[in-house]
């Protein structure tokens, strides 16, 4: 046996931190030498249902201990893990299980009407649901589905190591990201990938034995997994995991359990600081606050600092699991406004359109390459050509972000040469909602923008040009949009011009909508 990869690492820390609280949840504590166990348990019984391995296994569900069992016990068979983002529409976690090839779906019970009507016509032949104070009945049927309680389902196997070899290349993780072309694609994390990017979170963020990450980003995004669970499980600290972000709640559970480790986007932290108890709250044990999604806003930034805490700002995406770049707290405000420096094992560039290094200060592309970036999409070898440039020092990635390195090699974010929105942290391309848009009868051209929002960031905006001879809302639009695509991604406001800025060859000239709608 010769487990090299991420499914290894609680069993590793069984003797290690052998009575050492590993996670705390609503579901009580449990320890390293515990978890293992179970971890162990769940592999078997997933062996014993037909799963090998290479083959896939999907999540659907909020922050639970359930979801870092399922990530380890898949991961010490050698399958692949699937998290799929709880917001999704029904058609998109049918996409996602449909392309990935998932055979078996675990789902919270909260999430159980999304779990039936997003696996009907795939290749799902088990689900299983992760209940916490809601009973689950014993094995039935969702139509032609089994299920049955993930409990149920974990406490039928026996706690045996799985005999798999597995090796730091092997496919880890398929995370599905925001198309540009409306389709989501598949980034394929590898062990390595995720186990580097650990190594450069250890390395930048000074996580302790002793750290106490307090989860409140959802897991199945790859800033929390990348950034706060596997770098502090490595480490044997203890993760405390929230389903949903409460403000009240997490400084509550901040005092009560001396987090020293909190990661969000700049809405969370505001919403932090507008809290009633923001003033009279103890947060005196945070050491480490991290902030990614975009630059933190001064006067969040100057909230803090009263508080005597600053900010470890970053910039990275699903491809490079996720971390590129840090800007160490020390820099908050020399360098503020700047995605720092890049990662410890991470290498990042700025390129002109020939592909030759740009000076300092000069605008390119932000190109990576590193342990932690994946080498290819899943089912997608043309995403993979499109996304990646081989150059005399290896291949790396395309951002397709836009900016430049100053004198000390301080990464700045100017502007993106793709139209991803970023809204509270969640990406959404606008493909995907125009192509949606587009299938109203009424719709002669659609193009969807990103305008400013105080609370988010910023938040999509549909412009749309009607067809002689139709009417349409701004109600029939949103309306239309509904269970279809996930409410973060539907516009929050549609305008209605009479023609749309055009390229000479007919693109639609997106600055110009900025500049007159945004």
């Amino acid at each position: 046996m010769n487990n090299r990869g991420i499914g290894d690492w609680i069993h590793r820390r069984r003797i290690k931190s052998a009575g050492r609280v590993a996670v705390i949840s609503a579901a009580g504590e449990l320890t390293y030498d515990a978890w293992a166990d179970r971890i162990d348990r769940l592999a078997d019984a997933l062996a014993r249902r037909g799963v090998r391995q290479g083959d896939r296994v999907a999540y659907l569900g909020e922050n639970h201990p359930s979801f870092l069992e399922a990530l380890f016990a898949v991961g010490s068979l050698g399958a692949v893990f699937v998290p799929l983002n709880t917001r999704l529409a029904p058609p998109e976690i049918a996409f996602a299980l449909n392309d990935s090839g998932s055979t078996v779906l675990l789902a919270s019970v909260t999430m159980e009407p999304l779990a039936v009507s997003g696996s009907r016509g795939t290749g799902v032949g088990l689900l299983a649901l992760v209940q916490d104070g809601t009973p689950v009945p014993a094995e039935r049927q969702e139509g032609d589905l089994p299920a049955l309680a993930y409990e149920e389902l974990m406490l039928s196997g026996e706690p045996v190591r799985p005999d798999v070899a597995v090796d730091l290349e092997d496919l880890a993780i398929i995370l599905y990201t925001s198309g540009t072309t409306g389709k989501p694609k598949g980034a394929m994390l590898t062990h390595g990938n995720l186990t580097w990017n650990s190594f450069n979170v250890i390395t930048d963020f000074d996580i302790m034995s002793d750290s106490v990450a307090l989860m409140i980003a959802p897991m199945f995004h790859v800033a929390s997994l990348g950034m706060g669970v596997l770098p502090t499980l490595l480490k044997g600290g203890t993760l405390v995991l929230e389903p949903r972000f409460e403000p009240g709640r997490v400084l509550e559970l901040i005092e009560r359990h001396r987090a020293t480790f909190i990661s969000g986007v700049p809405t969370t932290y505001q919403l932090l600081a507008e809290h009633p108890n923001w003033e009279s709250a103890d947060i005196s044990s945070l050491r480490q606050l991290t902030c990614g999604g975009s630059a933190v806003p001064l006067r969040v930034l100057e909230a803090y600092e009263k508080k005597g805490l600053s900010f470890t700002n970053g910039y990275g995406m699903t491809e490079t699991s996720p971390g590129a770049t840090t800007l160490p707290a020390r820099y908050s405000r020399a360098k503020q406004g700047s995605a720092g420096l890049p990662q410890f094992h991470t290498f990042v560039r700025i390129v002109d359109p020939m592909g030759e290094v740009c000076a300092p200060g000069e605008v390119g592309e932000i190109q990576v390459q590193g342990p932690n970036v994946i080498k290819a999409y899943w089912n997608r070898p043309e995403a993979t050509v499109d996304s990646f440039v081989v150059a005399e020092d290896g291949s790396w990635l395309k951002t397709g972000d836009m900016g430049y390195q100053d004198e000390e090699g301080f990464v700045f974010i100017s502007d993106r040469l793709k139209d991803m929105i970023i809204s509270g942290g969640e990406n959404i391309y606008p493909a995907q909602v125009e192509q949606e848009i587009s299938q109203l009868d009424g719709v002669a051209a659609v193009a969807v923008i990103g305008v400013p929002d105080e609370k988010w960031g910023e938040v999509p905006r549909a412009v749309i040009v009607v067809r002689d001879g139709h009417e349409l809302t701004e109600e029939q639009v949103i309306g239309h949009l509904n269970g279809k695509l996930a409410r973060y991604k539907i516009p929050k406001s549609v305008v209605f011009t009479e023609e749309m800025p055009r390229t000479a060859s007919g693109k639609i000239r997106k600055p110009d909508l900025r500049k007159k709608f945004g």
